[in-house]
């Protein structure tokens, strides 16, 4: 009966903490027994399974996809975005929400921040960002080239400078085209003093915000003319290219794809990536589903951000 009685005591202190909703402090005054005792008894009401934890995930929510992702492709964590339909444009705002979301509650205090500047995703992100009171990050870094069409460069640009005043940064922009004519041409341009500056912090980044893309270019990069042609993107994908991060192509398996082309992008590399303590992936939708299962494959991406229609298509697949 000696144990019977001490489980009744257990869980009348049990009783008394969780649902009674009384402190630690007035349950040891109550009963007569120090405060360490009552959270010896705590912790003992655990071990006996007298109290048992559920977490119920709100509506709206994905755990058990989110869960699937994380083991599936060994992710630190995964998020996943309820959307309403299966289009790219709701996607990405939903996306985006969430990444700004995310952004704000984990950013830590003198970060320096990677971007990738030709991503549509990533720009709802920062259009959802609210001002942080007290500045957070210390660089926000351009990790692709951001020249390019004057009508879409603004958007690029924005984006960098508009992220680090909202983190309390300071901007350093990439002042040169994302793809060179050529190598020759490439070599020239890493020349400048502020180009070089720029990307001498890729190895100081320590979270990267990254897009994924297909092999067809997106909007945005596609009006940008950084982009390749159509017979240079078939030989990528003869090596068995299925999509890219900032231009570095990668296969289905997740390895890296280098081709004449990944000499001529100027920006960083998935190696250099590969290195980053924490790189945040935003992608969604049907077209991606093939280049972002890639991606994760790679072990370059940490944390992914999709919905939950791309998540079910990712965890379809038996591999």
């Amino acid at each position: 009966m000696s144990r019977l009685n001490e489980l009744r005591m257990i869980a009348r202190v049990a009783q008394m903490y969780h649902i009674e909703g009384q402190r630690q402090s007035e349950i040891a005054k109550h009963l007569r027994i120090s405060q360490a005792t009552v959270s010896r008894m705590l912790k003992r009401a655990q071990e006996e399974e007298i109290v048992r934890t559920t977490v119920v995930a709100p509506s709206g929510t994905y755990a058990e996809l989110e869960s699937g992702l994380r083991n599936r492709f060994g992710l630190s964590e995964a998020i996943v975005v309820e959307c309403s339909e299966d289009r790219d444009g709701a996607i990405m705002a939903r996306i985006g929400e969430a990444a700004a979301h995310f952004l704000e509650a984990t950013l830590q205090a003198g970060e320096i921040i990677g971007v990738s500047s030709w991503s549509e995703t990533i720009l709802r992100m920062v259009d959802n960002i609210h001002p942080m009171k007290s500045g957070k990050a210390r660089y926000v870094v351009q990790t692709l080239g951001g020249m390019g069409d004057p009508t879409v460069q603004i958007h690029a640009n924005q984006l960098t400078t508009r992220l680090a005043r909202l983190t309390g940064a300071e901007a350093h922009l990439l002042s040169a085209p994302g793809v060179a004519q050529s190598r020759e041409a490439k070599l020239v341009l890493l020349g400048d003093t502020y180009v070089r500056q720029t990307m001498e912090l890729f190895s100081r980044i320590t979270l990267a915000i990254v897009g994924i893309g297909a092999m067809e270019p997106s909007g945005m990069l596609a009006r940008s003319g950084n982009v390749f042609s159509s017979r240079e993107l078939a030989e990528v994908a003869e090596a068995g290219g299925v999509g890219d991060i900032s231009l570095r192509f990668f296969n289905a398996e997740g390895g890296f794809v280098k081709t004449p082309l990944h000499d001529r992008v100027i920006g960083m590399t998935l190696e250099e990536l590969s290195k980053v303590d924490r790189v945040i992936a935003l992608a969604g939708g049907r077209s991606k589903t093939e280049a972002i299962r890639g991606a994760l494959r790679t072990g370059v991406i940490d944390l992914l951000i999709t919905d939950r229609f791309t998540a079910e298509r990712l965890l379809e697949a038996q591999a």
